[in-house]
């Protein structure tokens, strides 16, 4: 899931975290002030005003996972509600010059809204504008083309609280160390939107609300693959070390390597995103103890409604958020339904048992 979300690189530097004092929070391009998802809600009269309009959807994506199933999932439900049929869907395998293409075999359908995550900020910016002349309606998913005004061009963004999602990840490992230890935190050692983002919460977090919490190891990341290698020198320099950050949890199942070749059952793991070996360990009462992620399914029902509101020529909120969750062992089950809509692994849930 992890990587769906790395393609929005392009808001590196515009998109903003606001991380000093009790309000941090993450905010959009202009500083904006970030709308809850929940509050994008479609009324009844809403619903009424657009079912027998004969209105059409096309959702162009960046890539096929269960992220991107999920954001479908959701958006198709909204949409439905509203009478609302999906014409086109689409995949471009982070291809800038396949999505385009992508667009413009979508326009053939004559879509009245359009939802996607453009993949290119510059390429995006002309291969919608088409779109644009059409009158079609554009809500984003995470990423923005250049130049483009809210109002005026696209309807909203909607994207992950990501300040929330680091802020859980450092709650949920303060508790798992009764609010006092020696943590060591595994960055992404990269510039992407998501991940710095995310990574920095943590740290924010740890420093403001946990004084009894302190990070002695710091570890940046780049190659996921690296992350056995780069934990056992971490932890030969800090055998002690009562808890580890990580900032997804591929590389936090490398982590995981490394505590096992140790024999280190003690060291507790926080990690953001669900995959099946992390989820695991955590219900066999492991090393990881808390696994947060996002709600993508809401991403979709919240891009839809977004998309029903400027349909009906009602002001939309330019930054939306879909709140993180904390999966535990305890609501492992729930929690990769209400984050992915699907099932969590067969090997999970038994284990869960």
């Amino acid at each position: 899931m992890l990587i769906d979300r790395l393609v929005a690189t392009a808001l590196a530097g515009s998109l903003m975290l606001l991380a000093g004092g009790a309000g941090a929070q993450t905010v959009g391009p202009s500083g904006e002030t970030a709308t809850p998802s929940a509050e994008v809600t479609l009324s009844d009269t809403d619903l009424a005003a657009v079912k027998e309009k004969g209105y059409k959807a096309a959702l162009l994506w960046h890539t096929s996972s269960d992220f991107t199933n999920a954001v479908s999932a959701g958006a198709k439900d909204e949409f439905a509600r509203a009478g609302i049929q999906i014409v086109v869907t689409t995949d471009a395998g982070f291809d800038a010059a396949r999505q385009r293409s992508d667009i413009e075999t979508a326009l053939a359908a004559k879509p009245n809204v359009i939802l996607s995550l453009p993949l290119d900020p510059v390429t995006s910016a002309e291969a919608f504008r088409q779109a644009l002349t059409d009158g079609t309606k554009l809500v984003f998913l995470s990423n923005l083309p250049k130049g483009y005004k809210h109002g005026t061009d696209y309807a909203a963004i909607v994207t992950d609280d990501l300040f929330q999602m680091g802020k859980q990840a450092a709650d949920a490992l303060a508790k798992a160390l009764d609010g006092k230890g020696k943590v060591g935190y595994i960055f992404h050692d990269a510039s992407y939107y998501v991940t710095n983002q995310r990574d920095q919460a943590f740290k924010t977090t740890i420093g403001k609300d946990y004084p009894g919490i302190k990070i002695v190891a710091e570890q940046g990341i780049s190659d996921p693959a690296r992350a056995e290698e780069l934990a056992s020198a971490m932890l030969v320099q800090h055998p002690d070390l009562d808890g580890i950050y990580v900032t997804w949890a591929e590389p936090a199942d490398g982590v995981l390597s490394a505590l096992r070749a140790s024999g280190n059952t003690e060291t507790k793991i926080v990690t953001l995103d669900l995959a099946e070996p992390v989820a695991l360990d955590m219900v066999k009462g492991g090393n990881v103890t808390a696994l947060v992620a996002d709600k993508a399914y809401e991403l979709g029902r919240a891009m839809a409604a977004v998309g029903v509101k400027a349909l009906l020529g009602q002001e939309t909120p330019a930054f939306v958020v879909a709140p993180a969750l904390t999966v535990t062992k305890q609501n492992v089950a729930q929690g990769w339904k209400d984050s992915l809509n699907r099932d969590a692994p067969q090997s999970v849930l038994d284990a869960a048992k």
